[in-house]
């Protein structure tokens, strides 16, 4: 794989097209193998901290199956990264050969993941925490908030100075950091039929079409970009709604919140649609909590708080990082911006 590497014919926007079709067909394909997965008699739910969908008596075989998996996965991705960075490939509109290897891989392991659940059953859940796994879609949010600083801004368009040079950094190996993100929270589930579990994998998959097209135009698309920062607000507040713990608002209201304060500065609106948007936003949250229990209204800045407040957090370790390697010293090519 060398650097001057041929383009396909497909460009990347066909590809995201044709990446959300196999999404969709293959979330279908999840819900139609229910009747086929094992039949097991779970561990009573005991909390917060439970993941219920695991194995009650899990064996070497079983841990062996969704470990070796997983790690076969996360190598052979973090090895794609490595090698397009290594062979210093550049930004074109058209797939290259590397993105084709990664579209296929990742839809193999998508693939296989289903027969693995089908037959040995359980993800990493067995090992690790739950919290690990949330955590690591915390990571992605965060990291991309600190990433769009230099375009977008942090709070109503504002940039922040201090997260340029870091930014840099993140952008240079975000990939890395995405990549554990969408793949540990991937072999973390069973490939389980419940209305949480497949929307989740929709959002998983549609996400690691996002990272096979590295070194690509439609990669910096702010429009597709968007919409992938933008499917956690549903994400996270149908399956609040599908839990009936009745904390959807907090997911709803706290992303839509973000979207106000930073994402909506990213795609292109004239003044008086992000005035709209605001307005919408403060009447939607004031009229449902003035409807139910306005005490409760200050749980609408608790992910944006937690956000906003862990972008500095890591942007003062990648700081730190950066002083202690002297990175902030090299030079770097520009990236595309986005369309």
């Amino acid at each position: 794989m060398q650097a001057n590497q041929k383009t396909e014919a497909f460009t990347g926007n066909q590809a995201i097209w044709g990446g959300i079709l196999f999404s969709l067909i293959f979330t279908g394909i999840i819900f139609a193998a229910r009747p086929y997965l094992p039949q097991i008699d779970f561990a009573p739910d005991t909390g917060a901290s439970h993941y219920y969908w695991k194995l009650p008596n899990p064996t070497a075989i079983t841990r062996a199956s969704v470990w070796l998996s997983y790690l076969a996965h996360q190598g052979f991705i973090w090895y794609l990264i490595w090698k397009s960075q290594k062979d210093g490939l550049k930004y074109t509109s058209g797939l290259q050969r590397v993105n084709v290897i990664a579209l296929i891989g990742n839809a193999l392991f998508v693939v296989w993941h289903l027969v693995q659940t089908m037959v040995w059953y359980d993800g990493l859940a067995q090992d690790v925490s739950i919290w690990s796994s949330q955590a690591s879609v915390v990571i992605m949010l965060v990291f991309v908030l600190h990433m769009e600083n230099q375009r977008r801004g942090i709070f109503f368009g504002k940039k922040i100075g201090f997260l340029t040079d870091t930014g840099k950094f993140v952008r240079k190996y975000h990939g890395y950091i995405f990549a554990w993100g969408i793949i540990y929270t991937f072999w973390y589930h069973p490939m389980e039929s419940t209305n949480g579990h497949l929307i989740g994998f929709f959002y998983t998959f549609v996400l690691m079409v996002q990272g096979s097209l590295f070194f690509t135009r439609a990669h910096v698309n702010r429009y597709w970009t968007f919409f992938l920062e933008i499917l956690v607000l549903f994400h996270g507040t149908l399956v609040a709604i599908n839990q009936g713990n009745g904390i959807w608002p907090m997911f709803f209201f706290g992303f839509a919140g973000i979207f106000i304060v930073t994402q909506m500065y990213g795609i292109g609106l004239k003044p008086w649609q992000r005035w709209a948007f605001l307005a919408s936003y403060v009447a939607g949250a004031l009229g449902w909590y003035s409807y139910t229990d306005i005490s409760n209204i200050n749980e609408i800045a608790r992910i944006p708080v937690v956000e906003y407040l862990l972008v500095f957090v890591f942007a003062g370790i990648v700081w730190l990082v950066m002083k202690l390697t002297g990175w902030q010293n090299r030079k770097l090519a520009p990236q595309p911006s986005g369309d």
